[in-house]
């Protein structure tokens, strides 16, 4: 016996409306139960009657051609009164609430009536989807948001989630997607009215049973889980519910695992899921925690193996995929705990196999690498680099011209290491020794890397301070943090990361500082260029902040001692 989804499926609504003659239930077929309605419903304006056409007027062409152009006039006229356009507003809003709701208890009505007999509903089963999918009209008018929530209609749409058919639960989907997302010219207060509605009557969890109910094998499952991710990201755009998606559902379970599924190329799914999880992963260490406890870091190490020496083909699903596998992983190296799962899995080795060997997983390797080491918990992965020989490629990279990222990458993994690495540990001696071999010639380099940023950012402050002449004190408040952007931007970061390393230099080595003196020396500079930059560094710190990093505050103040 053929399932009620796939009676549905024969019954789906026309690129006309009409629905096929396949799915009708006739008059016949409802055994004499009168009250059976096939097909949609006719419009509330019009009584169920039709015209009785038994003496056979119009039979046979009987009407003169005078009379036939009358009547094409007549259709014709009515024909452009339905044409005209239709005012969406509150009323409308009203009517088509109606109109849904109707369609909704109909269908209920027939289904509980005719359980074992899904031909009798299934003409109200296609009524059904088609007015949902009526609503994403609502989508072109997000003022009404409000309204079409306070009437009820958006918990009556989520309870569709439910529906046992999956193919409406599906349309249901796919409009709260376009409802919800970015691209809607909604303001926030409307956006969330509509979203809250939906958060109350269990959105999240009915979102979750449908995408583990839906076979991705079927073609219209596969869309729905597609539309799934999509309302997910729509929702994540709100922080508070990421952190929930993330924390108090079995998404991250399931996108954890749907990224594992093996796949003979990578699928529109898969990849979707990779970049879903990355930006549930952002949202808060909660969830990397969770995630992290799910022995998330080992799997994401796992799937990134073959990307070693091996780069995905340009434009494709996988070029994606492995650019959210590479976010995610860095997401979870902001948290103490996965560090130590990085460690573990052995990590630090994978990325300078990248480093030596891979293409498109270099500038990826360098970046995990640089969020690895770095923060007051990032001292065994220091040690371990250096202990992995992780110092000769590093350090053929940092002698080579390198696009801004990977500059500012390579800079942040040097600045961490002359901050975590014990003082007069092995690890820490071989990396001094590193800067002052073959005659200081990293010292060298690291001066021209600074040249090159102080040019660039010394640019913009020029345009800055040409700015700020011609605006007050409260414009100049007003544009403060574009101002830091534009700077940031020029390359800000990267100098004042370069100044830390050879701050340190400076006050590790005495050959170091003298090389430093000199080579600023040969443009009329001296140390206090790199204190300069320091000392700005610390001004711009918050000490009001809970969360400043005050280690990293001290280390600047007594780094810039040091440079007097």
């Amino acid at each position: 016996m053929a399932s009620i989804d796939d009676l549905f499926k024969a019954t789906k609504v026309n690129a006309d409306g009409d629905v096929k003659n396949n799915g009708k239930a006739t008059v016949e077929e409802a055994d004499g139960d009168e009250d059976v309605e096939a097909g949609p419903f006719l419009p509330p304006d019009e009584a169920e009657e039709s015209i009785d056409d038994e003496e056979g007027r119009f039979f046979g062409g009987g009407i003169t051609n005078d009379t036939a152009d009358v009547m094409d006039f007549i259709d014709e006229r009515d024909r452009g009164d339905d044409t005209k356009a239709e005012k969406i507003d509150a009323a409308w809003v009203r009517k088509l609430a109606l109109n849904f709701e109707r369609r909704i208890s109909r269908n209920s009505e027939l289904r509980a009536k005719f359980e074992d007999d899904p031909q009798k509903f299934m003409g109200s089963e296609a009524d059904l989807d088609a007015e949902v999918k009526t609503l994403s009209i609502l989508s072109e008018h997000p003022d009404l948001y409000g309204e079409f929530a306070r009437l009820g209609c958006v918990a009556s749409l989520v309870s569709l989630l439910s529906h046992e058919n999956t193919d409406i639960a599906i349309d249901v989907i796919e409009v709260i997607s376009e409802l919800t997302a970015e691209d809607v010219e909604a303001e926030q207060e409307q956006w969330d009215s509509l979203v809250d509605a939906m958060l109350e009557v269990d959105l999240l969890s009915l979102l979750y049973d449908n995408i583990v109910r839906l076979d991705e094998e079927n073609e219209s499952d596969r869309a729905g889980v597609y539309h799934i991710l999509s309302v997910i990201e729509n929702l994540s755009s709100r922080t508070t519910i990421a952190m929930t998606l993330g924390t108090n559902t079995s998404f991250i379970p399931w996108l954890l695992e749907r990224i594992q599924k093996k796949e003979t190329a990578i699928s529109q799914n898969k990849q979707y899921s990779a970049e879903i999880l990355a930006i549930l992963l952002q949202s808060s260490s909660a969830s990397r925690l969770r995630f992290i406890d799910l022995n998330g870091v080992d799997i994401l190490l796992q799937l990134l193996s073959p990307y070693r020496k091996r780069d995905p083909t340009k434009g494709t699903e996988e070029e994606e995929y492995v650019e959210n596998l590479f976010d995610s992983a860095v997401c979870c190296l902001d948290e103490s705990d996965g560090k130590a799962k990085f460690l573990e899995a052995e990590g630090i080795e994978l990325c300078l196999i990248m480093l030596k060997e891979g293409k498109m997983s270099r500038p990826r390797a360098l970046r995990l690498l640089n969020h690895a080491l770095g923060g007051q918990d990032g001292v065994a992965c220091c040690a371990r680099f250096v202990e992995a020989a992780g110092l000769k490629p590093l350090f053929s990279m940092f002698m080579k011209s390198q696009d801004h990222l990977s500059t500012e990458h390579l800079l942040g993994i040097l600045s961490s290491m002359l901050r975590s690495l014990p003082a007069d540990s092995a690890e820490r001696i071989r990396l001094l020794a590193k800067f002052v071999e073959k005659d200081y010639q990293k010292i060298v380099r690291a001066v021209e890397i600074r040249r090159e940023y102080a040019a660039k950012v010394a640019a913009v402050e020029n345009e800055l301070q040409n700015e700020r002449a011609r605006l007050s004190a409260e414009e100049q408040e007003d544009r403060a943090d574009e101002w830091l952007s534009r700077r940031l931007d020029a390359g800000l970061y990267t100098l004042q990361t370069m100044d830390v390393v050879l701050a340190w230099l400076v006050a590790e080595d005495e050959g170091a500082r003298e090389q430093v003196k000199s080579l600023l020396g040969e443009r009329k500079e001296g140390l206090e260029v790199v204190r300069a930059t320091l000392k700005d560094q610390l001004e711009s710190i918050d000490t009001t902040a809970e969360d400043r990093d005050v280690v990293f505050q001290d280390m600047l103040a007594t780094l810039a001692d040091h440079l007097r």
